[in-house]
């Protein structure tokens, strides 16, 4: 038979049909590709994310939102120089780690939002996908990339140009920039953190 004819399903002893939409996306779950990019927003998809504001993102463009991100900072690096047996060098690069793993947690792992209002538009997301509806170079992108170079250069000044511990803390630098950058927008390098295992996937 031509390989251009709708696909059949046997669903319940009966023969339905089975469209090509879906067996595009059956089979872009199987994908193995090491880079895998999310679909763009469906036009409904996009109607439900303008319903209304999402507070899961919106916070970030307060000032007020900024200035936490440098307490917490502080904070962090008093609180290491408070420990026993923790060096002043250790001290910056155990603040520059805990930011950074804060950061891609909150900006770059967690997906979705806490609260349901928008028939799950936001759900394959991330807070960093979300922020400004997608736009890119925004104010508060712009600090918040800034935030961990400037940690950064800061860890390595202190840290007197230490070499494990400048590698370390360049390694962490990349794993928190990379997934900033435009050409990573909506995308999943070795699907990490592509699907939420919460939700179940439609039977084929």
């Amino acid at each position: 038979m031509s390989a251009r004819m709708t696909n059949l399903q046997t669903v319940g002893g009966s023969r339905t049909l089975k469209s090509p939409e879906s067996t595009n996306k059956a089979n872009r779950r199987r994908s193995s590709s090491l880079v895998q990019v999310i679909e763009p927003s469906t036009a409904d998809e996009l109607a439900d994310q303008g319903a209304g504001n999402n507070h899961n993102s919106d916070w970030v463009q307060s000032k007020g939102a900024w200035s936490i991100h440098i307490i917490l900072i502080l904070l962090a690096k008093i609180f290491y120089n408070t420990l026993p047996g923790v060096s002043k060098e250790l001290g910056w690069t155990l603040t520059n780690l805990s930011y950074l793993a804060g950061s891609f947690l909150m900006f770059h792992w967690v997906k979705g939002i806490p609260f349901e209002f928008n028939s799950g538009a936001f759900d394959q997301l991330n807070m960093w996908e979300q922020m400004d509806n997608g736009r890119q170079f925004t104010p508060a992108k712009k600090f918040l990339t800034a935030v961990p170079i400037v940690l950064f250069l800061l860890s390595t000044h202190y840290t007197n140009y230490n070499i494990k511990m400048f590698g370390v803390n360049l390694v962490a630098l990349l794993v928190v920039l990379i997934p900033k950058l435009p050409m990573a927008h909506r995308t999943r390098i070795f699907g990490i953190n592509k699907f939420d295992f919460n939700v179940v996937e439609p039977e084929e």
